[in-house]
């Protein structure tokens, strides 16, 4: 089943009910712009840390402010879309704010799924986590894909393509 795209405050309400019918809850974050299989890796790992996962993606806002101009590529809904197409996603939220942590410390999931180019130590919500209880979980792949050189590549094929 895909997964719904709803508010926080939604998505709490709806955590209430699966938490109790005893089932635990990951969550993961990211901006996801041009999805890629280092995302699909990432989001099916840590699916497999809980029940089942619930994804915040940055809103466009938030994602200019930690990207720079030109991005996001895609607007938040599309990106939101797609993530929940995904097998391995419940629930898909968008949020404004440049970490996650008041995302957490409303929905308190069991698990917080960053990717391998962090460590349990570096997560910036890492105390956020840690203080309602929950856990930390390194998933994913290595990181050797990134939306930043897929959109160079792109980029780089079309001018070659289109002319001098």
């Amino acid at each position: 089943m895909a997964g719904l795209i709803v508010s926080r405050e939604e998505l709490a309400r709806s955590l209430s009910a699966e938490r109790a019918s005893g089932r635990t809850v990951a969550m993961a974050n990211g901006l996801f712009d041009v999805l890629h299989v280092g995302h699909v890796r990432y989001l099916e790992a840590a699916s497999r840390e809980a029940d089942l996962l619930i994804v915040g993606v940055n809103s466009d806002a938030s994602a200019r402010a930690l990207k720079g101009p030109g991005r996001p590529v895609l607007p938040a809904e599309e990106r939101a879309e797609i993530v929940a197409a995904l097998g391995c996603v419940r629930f898909v939220f968008v949020f404004d704010e440049p970490d996650a942590a008041s995302s957490l410390l409303l929905l308190r999931p069991d698990v917080h799924c960053k990717g391998t180019d962090y460590t349990p130590e570096t997560v910036p919500e890492r105390e956020v986590v840690l203080g309602y209880g929950g856990r930390i979980a390194i998933v994913g792949d290595p990181k050797t894909h990134a939306s930043r050189d897929l959109i160079l590549e792109i980029a780089r094929r079309f001018r070659n393509k289109a002319g001098p």
